[in-house]
């Protein structure tokens, strides 16, 4: 296990450091998620983090593993979890024991004090070009849920799986988004499985991704929630002024496509790193607290999407620490809300029952991961080899062209010529 640091008196260090910083939630904001990932050997104890979570008003927490002591340490505190089944264990948990075994030593054993309500199964599978995964992934699912009827706990914890965004083939315009063609026998199952257990569709969405692919044609207003013209859906009618909102109602329109219009869907990764390398544009602090206090307000406002302006923005942030072991290049790293020492990693600008956000202001109306820490599927903890095993896999970690589907690639265009014609005169 990654090693851990202890503060003495936790609470009262990480508030002051919150009051000092304005690093304050406010309560209303109690329907958006974070997400913890643990690939860092010196973030704080579970215990530590416990204060620091519930002092800025989160609610919910997405895991990517099941780790015994961050549930303990979140017994009896009200906190939602979604817990992760890493992709390595995906083909062992078809076997019914199996299942119901990873379900009692990593579930069972914290319910009723901890509040798990979601188990995701795998993450961004579909995309990773592994064909044996894929075909491993809903029998997963399956098990997996059949296990938790088996015990009784159908009802209380759902059964989903985290997809990226580049599953659609087509993004943009929203209306009209579309799943990857080659993905359809394995897509279609999956979202059967869906509706007949009423669990969420979870997407891990980037719009800093998409600007960082091409910085010269994704404007970086529109990615940041920042007032811009934005554009209209030429199909809908509907007006978009940034990119997130967009995504969703893409995968919204691919859902209704398939007969499924009204399946929850979830953000379940979304963020903008603090920190990158030369060639990583727009990985600034400034940009991480306009995207991030921008979609915090986004949340606050409770006004869904233009497709479905009644709809909840269930919104996992990504993240809550910096991770100084994670792979690839240095945004990678710094995704975090806050540093290891508890300290925050930008100051967001929100203070405890007022929100601010200096100049910056969003609309919507009119307008990776697992391998975290490996969890044994049959012993209630992790395995001696806690960062070996598949690696966590973000959006970056795909291939640009793959990356470039999460805007559209080609119909971009629809985007960049619509923002250009506002401004000829």
């Amino acid at each position: 296990m990654a090693a851990t640091t202890s503060f003495p008196y936790p609470s009262a260090i990480f508030l002051s450091v919150l009051i000092i910083s304005g690093f304050m939630f406010p309560e209303t904001v109690n329907s958006m998620g974070i997400n913890y990932g643990q690939i860092a050997n010196n973030l704080p104890s579970p215990d530590d983090v416990v204060p620091l979570v519930k002092s800025i008003g989160i609610s919910k927490i997405k895991l990517y593993d099941a780790d015994p002591k961050v549930l303990k340490a979140f017994a009896n505190t009200g906190v939602e979890f979604i817990v992760g089944l890493p992709n390595e264990y995906l083909s062992k948990v078809q076997a019914p024991a199996q299942a119901q075994s990873w379900v009692k030593s990593n579930v069972q054993a914290h319910l009723p004090a901890t509040n798990i309500t979601s188990i995701f199964v795998g993450n961004e599978v579909l995309t990773l070009n592994d064909t044996s995964l894929s075909n491993n992934l809903l029998p997963a699912m399956q098990s997996v849920h059949s296990a938790l009827v088996g015990l009784g706990l159908d009802k209380q914890v759902a059964v989903t799986t985290a997809h990226s965004l580049s599953i659609l083939e087509t993004s943009f315009p929203p209306s009209a988004g579309a799943f990857r063609r080659d993905l359809t026998s394995c897509i279609t199952p999956i979202l059967n499985f869906h509706a007949k257990t009423g669990s969420p569709f979870l997407i891990n969405a980037y719009p800093y991704f998409a600007y960082k692919s091409n910085p010269k044609q994704v404007p970086l207003d529109y990615v940041l929630f920042q007032p811009n013209s934005g554009s209209v859906d030429p199909a809908t009618n509907l007006h978009y002024d940034n990119m997130l909102i967009a995504q969703i109602d893409a995968v919204y329109s691919a859902l209704g496509s398939l007969g499924l219009k009204k399946l929850p869907v979830h953000i379940s990764e979304t963020g903008w790193p603090s920190k990158g390398d030369e060639d990583e544009a727009g990985a600034t602090p400034e940009n991480a607290k306009k995207y991030n206090g921008n979609l915090i307000k986004l949340i606050y406002q409770k006004k869904g999407t233009p497709l479905r302006p009644g709809s909840d923005l269930n919104i996992y942030v990504f993240a809550l620490f910096n991770e100084n072991m994670k792979p690839g290049p240095s945004s990678e790293r710094n995704f975090g809300l806050f540093k290891p020492d508890g300290s925050p990693a930008y100051s967001i600008g929100l203070a405890a029952g007022n929100i601010s956000f200096g100049n910056s202001s969003s609309s919507s109306g009119s307008g990776s991961s697992s391998g975290q820490g490996q969890v044994n599927p049959i012993s209630n903890g992790r395995s001696p080899s806690d960062f070996s095993g598949t690696p966590y896999l973000s959006i970056s970690s795909a291939p640009a062209t793959e990356r470039w589907d999460v805007i559209g690639g080609i119909p971009m265009t629809w985007l960049v010529v619509s923002l250009l014609m506002k401004h000829v005169p």
